[in-house]
């Protein structure tokens, strides 16, 4: 595991860029996110790359052109011992050859294999991978009658395991490239924000919380650390007591939304959790066009004062920040994606002249 200390006010970035061409997207993540490097999901270069449909490569049940999982064909049972198979001999072992069937190939992602070039080149300490998260994929995937497949017990479980193998396998490829990279995984979760509203109202939180735990503990185990998005406000105990590394919110706008759970978040922080204040706004257009350097500074300490307010000591949370979008950039345009990107690595740099 990395200095976790150089991670404090550094700058990373969330999931998609708008780019259709795949050299301007991985100069961009060059330029400003070499500290921490990620892997865009580029739709627009493939529609592959769309975040529900680009870990669903190899799962039971899932095959392209059908938009519902189908459980009933003949060879689903044989398919589902080998893939309960393949789990075991992968978590006992994150370099055995199985790992390949469950590999985040370039059909869905054009820009993992360059990532994987500018962690050889400049060998970072951190970079970073993501996953759909869990909750938000079995909430939206649905069964041949139209049925959510959270509510299935075998769907949700292969959803959990397969999300978990393109974890080990984004591990073991940052592995590869620089042995002395820490990976990050990110578990996006645009959907907990629902959590607890009419939509999902027969959803327990420890059912939500069983999945993220399955999750982030086999990322931890594999050496690497484990983070939670979510956009939304939503209630931030649940990504916490699942002992993720990092929580990231949009606090462009939610800010405020996290001193609603002061004392799960000054626990988090004393045990060295990180949050990333998402300060830069991805979500809002307009926003984004009117904001420079000094509105977000000022979103970053009104951020902050919110915890200080609550009786959380300042330096604790400094300490254990970092800085990115609040959102992926994918549905922005290119001119505006490039600003916000530029925003995040410059605002980083301030932060910590200042701190």
């Amino acid at each position: 595991m990395g200095d976790l200390s150089k991670l404090k006010l550094n700058c990373l970035a969330i999931g998609s860029l708008p780019h259709d061409n795949l050299n301007k997207a991985m100069s961009l993540v060059e330029e400003c996110f070499r500290n921490i490097p990620f892997w865009p999901q580029l739709a627009k270069v493939n529609k592959n790359e769309d975040m529900i449909i680009q870990f669903l490569e190899n799962m039971p049940s899932f095959f392209i052109g059908k938009d519902y999982l189908d459980t009933e064909y003949d060879e689903f049972f044989e398919d589902l011992e080998n893939f309960f198979m393949d789990y075991e001999e992968i978590l006992a072992d994150i370099n055995s050859p199985v790992i390949e069937k469950y590999a985040v190939t370039e059909d869905f992602s054009s820009s993992f294999p360059e990532f994987l070039k500018l962690i050889k080149k400049h060998k970072p300490d951190f970079a970073k991978g993501q996953i759909v998260g869990p909750f938000t994929l079995a909430t939206t995937l649905v069964d041949k009658d139209g049925k959510c497949a959270f509510y299935d017990e075998t769907l949700r479980e292969i959803i959990v395991k397969t999300l978990t193998l393109k974890a080990l396998w984004q591990i073991r490829e940052i592995k590869r490239a620089n042995p002395d990279t820490t990976p990050i995984i990110f578990i996006d979760e645009p959907s907990i924000s629902q959590l607890g509203t009419s939509a999902f109202v027969t959803i327990s939180q420890e059912e939500v919380l069983d999945m993220f735990m399955e999750v982030s503990d086999v990322i931890k185990n594999a050496g690497a650390l484990s983070a939670i998005h979510c956009c939304g406000k939503c209630d931030w105990a649940v990504p916490i007591k699942s002992g993720v590394n990092i929580i990231n919110l949009d606090a462009y706008s939610f800010a405020q939304n996290l001193s609603l759970f002061k004392d799960d978040v000054k626990h988090f922080l004393s045990r060295g959790g990180k949050i990333a204040w998402g300060v830069v706004p991805t979500l809002d257009k307009e926003a984004l066009e009117a904001a420079d350097i000094d509105v977000l500074t000022k979103k970053f300490t009104n951020a902050v004062k919110f915890l200080t307010d609550k009786g959380i000591d300042e330096k604790l949370i400094i300490e254990n920040s970092l800085i990115s979008p609040s959102c992926g950039a994918g549905s922005l345009s290119v001119e505006l994606a490039e600003k916000a990107m530029n925003l995040t690595r410059d605002l980083s740099e301030i932060l910590k002249k200042r701190y």
